[in-house]
């Protein structure tokens, strides 16, 4: 099918929820897609936080594609191999005791409301109130939705689950303020991606864990945009020096296969018993196949560092940026491959503009250009990505 037969299509079965591009991808290989005239693009998008090791990677095509020849999908009612040594590998690599493997990060976050609230119940059959934090985003489930502290989502879909309630980000006055004795977790991104690129203050998040110990709060930490190496370390907490009773992942934990998964540590995960959840789908065979591999080449390929070091080059060529338009950029922020530019106006038109130029790049809550790319991408990706937006801020800024 052709471009236009392929979009017509679409709008014609497709329920009418995306606001999409015209383009029609049909392949990509490491950093760059493809539509399908044959126009190249450089993708720093990387299926929002997914693509961790770009297009195409050959070592979990063949993951895949070998698993596929042998078994794709059988029940959680048998074990498999893969499957054992995904959960063996995740917990090494997070520092937690036990996992729960799902599809998505919305069902990695349901599962970890549940466990929170039936690990509470056992304290205090009172304990059931949930606290999240304003411009946060957990997913598309009604739980999590209303975890979700932003009405534009939520609206039409009333009522909605109670027991949740919202603080400020960063305000640590106001949690310790907003927890009771109703309280069941504490639900936090460690940085707010769909939020605007959000940092915490430095010492945040190790001010929240102790106000989880010392009130008997589980902490869950919403790690599905910022965990498998996008900030430089395997888990962004790692950075903040704390460790989370329960950390939801998914995003980039499959490299595109879709998988999630929620942690926990031996003490809350022993409020689950058999029947207390599960999932037809979660944790089969092919998706751990591809999780198993994203693990391995995020070692073997210095993801991690390559993290840290390509993303410091970006944040500096972001800085040059901004320097160079203060009237259009105000702000940096993010860690490793996950950076925020901070516009003074809505950011759409930047991003059509860079998409015509060959560049795809996104924009979050409306003003934030968000630079998620693969964690494969270097400097020279950088560079090339750059030039183009310094090219559309200098038309902006004559225009201005």
């Amino acid at each position: 099918m052709n471009k236009k037969q392929v979009i017509e299509m679409t709008e014609q079965y497709y329920m009418p929820v995306f606001g999409r591009y015209d383009i029609v991808l049909s392949h990509g290989e490491g950093p760059y897609v493809y539509d399908n005239e044959g126009k190249k693009y450089l993708d720093f998008l990387a299926g929002i936080a997914v693509n961790l090791l770009g297009h195409a990677h050959p070592k979990l095509v063949a993951a895949i594609a070998q698993q596929a020849g042998k078994i794709i999908h059988c029940s959680n009612i048998y074990y498999t191999e893969v499957q054992a040594m995904l959960v063996k590998k995740l917990a090494a690599v997070s520092g937690l005791d036990r996992v729960f493997l799902a599809n998505s990060g919305a069902e990695a976050n349901e599962g970890a409301i549940k466990l929170a609230r039936k690990y509470a119940k056992t304290l205090n059959w009172n304990k059931v109130e949930i606290i999240s934090a304003q411009h946060c985003f957990h997913g598309r489930t009604l739980a999590t939705l209303t975890a979700t502290a932003q009405p534009k989502y939520q609206e039409g879909l009333s009522p909605l689950p109670g027991g949740f309630k919202y603080v400020n980000y960063n305000d640590i006055e106001a949690l310790k303020a907003a927890v009771s004795e109703k309280t069941c977790a504490i639900l936090l991104e460690p940085i707010q991606g769909e939020g605007g690129v959000n940092m915490p203050d430095a010492d945040y998040l190790k001010q929240v864990r102790t106000l989880c110990d010392e009130a008997g709060v589980v902490l869950i930490l919403d790690e599905i945009q910022t965990g498998m190496g996008r900030t430089g370390t395997m888990f962004a907490y790692e950075q903040y020096g704390i460790v989370p009773d329960i950390v939801t992942i998914a995003k980039g934990l499959g490299g595109g296969v879709p998988i999630g998964a929620f942690l926990a540590s031996n003490k809350v995960a022993a409020a689950f018993h058999h029947g207390d959840h599960g999932s037809t789908f979660g944790g089969n065979p092919l998706a751990c196949a591809a999780a198993n591999a994203v693990l391995t080449e995020i070692e073997d390929e210095g993801l991690l560092a390559n993290a840290q070091q390509t993303g410091e080059y970006l944040r500096h060529a972001l800085v040059k940026l901004q320097a160079k338009y203060p009237g259009i950029i105000t702000e940096v922020r993010g860690k490793g491959l996950m950076l925020g530019a901070q516009l003074s106006m809505e950011g759409r038109d930047i991003v059509n503009s860079c998409l015509e130029a060959g560049i795809i790049i996104n924009c979050t809550a409306g003003n934030v250009l968000r630079f998620v790319p693969p964690l494969i991408i270097k400097p020279v990706h950088v560079d090339e990505m750059i030039a183009v937006i310094d090219q559309v801020l200098a038309k902006i800024k004559v225009a201005v």
